[in-house]
C-alpha cells in the first residue's frame, strides 16, 4: 500500500505553512515589507546594533541573504549601518526611528495573522498546538539550541477576543 501523504503530519504541516507564508504576505505588503523583513526588525527591536553576523545566526539564514535583506530595509530607510568603533571590519546594523515605527505595525499584523489562524481552537487546543509544535520543531532541527521564551506557554498579548475575523481570499504565492 502506498504511503498516504495527504494524510501525513509533515504534508499537513507544508500546507499550513504555505498558507501561513502566503497570508503573512498579504499583511506585511499592506505595510511596505515582504517576508522574512519583518524578522530582521523584529530581532533588531530586541537587541539593536546586531552585527551581520550574529543577525544571519539569530534569523538561520546565510550572511549573504542577511546582507540583502539589510540593503533592502536600509533603502526604505528602515535601518542603518554602523561601522563598529572597535573594529573597523565589523558593520552593527541598528534601527531607525521609522524602522522602530514600522515594528509596532508587525505587531499588529502578526496579532492579526495569529487570530485567524488560530479562529476556533479553544485554549486547551491552542496549547496542546503550541505544545506539538515546539516538539516537532525539536524533533526537526538541526541545532540543539533551545529558545527559553518557546517554553512559554502564554497566548498572544492584547488579542481582541471580540474583534471579527476577516473572511480570507486565498493570495497567488510566486516561488
Amino acid at each position: 500500500m502506498a504511503f498516504s501523504y495527504k494524510k501525513s503530519v509533515t504534508f499537513r504541516l507544508l500546507q499550513a505553512a504555505k498558507a501561513q507564508r502566503a497570508r503573512s504576505g498579504g499583511h506585511l505588503m499592506r505595510i511596505g515589507l515582504h517576508p522574512g523583513q519583518e524578522l530582521v526588525l523584529k530581532v533588531l527591536s530586541d537587541g539593536d546594533g546586531r552585527t551581520m553576523s550574529q543577525l544571519a545566526l539569530a534569523l538561520g539564514v546565510q550572511p549573504p541573504t542577511v546582507t540583502k535583506m539589510v540593503t533592502r530595509l536600509s533603502a526604505q530607510g528602515l535601518v542603518r549601518r554602523q561601522v563598529s568603533e572597535t573594529d573597523g571590519r565589523l558593520a552593527r546594523v541598528f534601527l531607525t526611528d521609522e524602522g522602530r515605527t514600522r515594528v509596532l505595525s508587525v505587531d499588529k499584523a502578526w496579532k492579526r495573522l495569529e487570530k485567524e489562524a488560530i479562529a476556533g481552537l479553544d485554549d486547551k487546543d491552542r496549547k496542546k498546538l503550541r505544545k506539538l509544535l515546539r516538539q516537532i520543531e525539536k524533533n526537526l532541527s538541526l541545532t540543539t539550541e533551545i529558545d527559553p521564551e518557546l517554553d512559554n506557554d502564554t497566548d498572544v498579548d492584547d488579542l481582541d477576543e471580540d474583534a471579527p475575523v476577516a473572511t480570507v481570499v486565498p493570495l497567488a504565492v510566486e516561488a
